[in-house]
């Protein structure tokens, strides 16, 4: 009786730890086009300093610099996206004209290129556009 109880609970953890396991993501392919630098906001710099705003002889100057952000085109099977890294931060550079496994995952597109390192990194998407060449493709085919 003993043995059969311990059987079953090794056989109950067992299936538990088996549905616990991470399963894998339906992802698309694409193609990492190119990438371009855009323009994303700027960034200041106050001309302040500790004894300046003691001693009252700092003025209000400013540096304003433009922030460039890295903007990806991808494309996919049916659609071409905009997208940009969501780690404005610490954004990595994608290898252009890689294949790339993306998903979409509530506001965001999630990719990973498996070339390069193969970590998920989310994404912000700017745009999407229909492919142009897929249409004509499906229109030949469904007037034949």
């Amino acid at each position: 009786m003993n043995t059969s109880k311990w059987l079953i609970t090794g056989s109950l953890a067992a299936f538990l730890a088996s549905g616990a396991v991470a399963k894998e993501h339906d992802y698309q392919k694409g193609v990492l086009l190119r990438m371009d630098s855009t323009t994303c906001g700027f960034s200041e710099k106050d001309g302040k300093t500790l004894m300046g705003q003691i001693v009252g002889t700092d003025g209000q100057h400013k540096k304003a610099q433009e922030t460039l952000c890295q903007e990806y085109v991808l494309q996919g099977d049916r659609l071409t996206y905009r997208i940009r890294p969501r780690d404005e931060k610490h954004p990595v550079l994608l290898p252009i004209g890689e294949t790339a496994q993306f998903r979409i995952h509530k506001d965001k597109l999630v990719l990973r290129v498996p070339e390069a390192d193969g970590k998920e990194r989310e994404h912000q998407v700017i745009s999407m556009v229909p492919r142009e060449d897929v249409d004509k493709t499906q229109s030949a085919r469904n007037s034949q």
